[in-house]
Formats: structure tokens, C-alpha cells, sequence
């Protein structure tokens, strides 16, 4: 179909109007695109609020002089412009507190602030991190509840939050993390049952859950286990026998239940059963 020369001018022209009506609502200026990122570097200030000493002046680069993609510990996407997928700060002495806005972080993949000095609690806004695959507390002084609710962090391979003052009960949720590698819990002062769930983790290769208060017997479930090579669950109140499903874990290669309340005997062919015990 072909359009008379006047009509033609008349279409364009009400294009040409909805273009300057666009512009006029959506102007295409940088701040609008910047905007767009504007969250993630809202929420690292806010997680720099929460910060109390940091005497290596390690966020001193966190500053308004610097893009936050530049900021000492912050690393960014490529694929993803200006979305922040990994917040190293370990080993830096920092003291402070974990800010909840780092939930806001929505592209995040790592969190390392292992070595440092954090207090208080972990956050639940970390279970809004859906991407998140390493989570590294190790070595601070967290307080309170592991969050039950970091069943929402999916990808997770890795929990590390060794050698905190958390107490509670491990959550028996985390027993629905099919992608976690290690869990490891060691040094805190986690009480009650290990949770049955824990059976469930079918990408588990290492479990630490040495030096805390466990209580009741060792699960049957953990047999189920296929590839675990780590299994410490020493230094804790655990009674009751060693469940004969453990011994079909012939990945083991460390093994430890020692200093608990258990009785019963060790199988003598033990070195069949644990080919690879180191």
C-alpha cells in the first residue's frame, strides 16, 4: 500500500513530536544511566558506616574522588556494568558491624571478611543475596543465630564462619543447599542436635563442625554423604555409637570424632572401609 507525500509528512511528524516528548521526560544524560547503578554504591557507604576503626585506613579510597568499582576490596562486573560481584576486605583489622544494606548488593557472588574484627550479628538481609556463592566470616566476633534464611542464597558453595561467639542452634534449612561444598562451623558455641537435613547436601566434600556444644547422637543421615573427604566433628557433647552408615563414606580421608561422649568400638577392618584416611 503506498501513502500520499502529505501523509507521509503528517507521520513523521507525530514521530518526531513522541521522540521530543521522550527526551523531555527521559533525558539522555549520564546521571540517568548512573542512577541505574546508584544502589550498589549506596549500600558499600552504608556498609562503611557500619565501620567503627579501621586503622590500615584500608576505606579511605572510599570516597566520591574514586568510582566505586575502583574502591579498595570492591570488585565489579564486566558482563554487568557497574554491579559489584565480590567485597573482599580480609585481613585489614577492621571493627565494626556488618551492615544490613549489604542485602542491597544484589549482584554480589563473594563476601570475604574473614580476620577482621565484626561484632554483633550476621545480617538476614544476606539471604536476599541470591547470587552469593562464598560467604567467609572466619576469625571475627560474631554474636547471635546463623540465619536460617540463608537457604535463599541457592548458588551458595561455600559457608565459612569458623572461629566466631555464634550460638543457637545450626539451622537444619541449610540441609536444602544442593550446591554447598564446605560447611564449616568450628569454633563457636553452636548447641543442640546435628541436624538430620545435613544428609541432604549431596555436594558436600567438607563438613567442620568441631568445638562447639552438639549435643544427642550423630545422624544416620550423614551417611549419605557420597563425596565427603572432611568430616570433623570432634570437641563437641555427642553420645551414643558411630552409625554404621558413616563407615560406607569411602571418600573419607580425614576423620575425627574425637573428644565427645561416645562409646562403642572402632570396626577393625576400618582401613578398608576408609581407603583414602589420611
Amino acid at each position: 500500500m503506498e501513502f500520499p507525500c502529505s501523509n507521509l509528512r503528517v507521520l513523521w511528524s507525530f514521530i518526531l513530536f513522541d521522540a521530543i516528548l521522550l527526551s523531555s521526560i527521559y533525558p539522555c544524560s549520564p546521571s540517568v544511566f548512573t542512577l541505574k547503578n546508584e544502589t550498589d554504591r549506596l549500600a558499600l557507604l552504608a556498609f562503611k558506616d557500619g565501620i567503627s576503626e579501621d586503622p590500615l585506613r584500608i576505606l579511605s579510597s572510599w570516597n566520591d574522588s574514586l568510582h566505586f568499582c575502583k574502591w579498595e576490596g570492591v570488585t565489579c562486573s564486566l558482563r554487568h556494568h557497574q554491579r559489584v560481584t565480590s567485597l573482599n576486605l580480609k585481613d585489614h583489622s577492621l571493627v565494626g558491624h556488618v551492615s544490613p544494606h549489604i542485602g542491597n548488593l544484589s549482584f554480589l557472588r563473594t563476601v570475604n571478611l574473614s580476620s577482621n574484627n565484626f561484632q554483633g550479628e550476621i545480617p538476614q538481609e544476606i539471604g536476599r543475596l541470591f547470587r552469593l556463592q562464598i560467604l567467609n566470616l572466619t576469625d571475627n566476633s560474631l554474636q547471635g543465630e546463623i540465619p536460617s534464611n540463608l537457604t535463599h542464597c541457592s548458588e551458595i558453595i561455600a559457608i565459612q564462619i569458623e572461629r566466631n561467639q555464634l550460638d543457637g542452634k545450626l539451622p537444619a534449612e541449610l540441609g536444602s543447599l544442593s550446591k554447598l561444598i564446605s560447611l564449616n562451623v568450628r569454633s563457636n558455641n553452636l548447641s543442640g542436635s546435628i541436624p538430620p537435613s545435613l544428609g541432604n547436601l549431596s555436594s558436600l566434600t567438607t563438613l567442620r563442625l568441631t568445638s562447639n556444644n552438639f549435643d544427642g547422637q550423630i545422624p544416620n543421615q550423614l551417611g549419605q554423604l557420597a563425596g565427603i573427604i572432611t568430616f570433623l566433628i570432634g570437641a563437641n557433647q555427642l553420645s551414643g555409637t558411630i552409625p554404621p552408615s558413616i563407615y560406607n563414606l569411602s571418600s573419607i580421608q580425614v576423620f575425627s570424632v574425637a573428644a565427645n561422649r561416645l562409646h562403642g568400638s572402632i570396626p577393625p577392618n576400618l582401613g578398608l572401609l576408609f581407603p583414602h584416611l589420611q
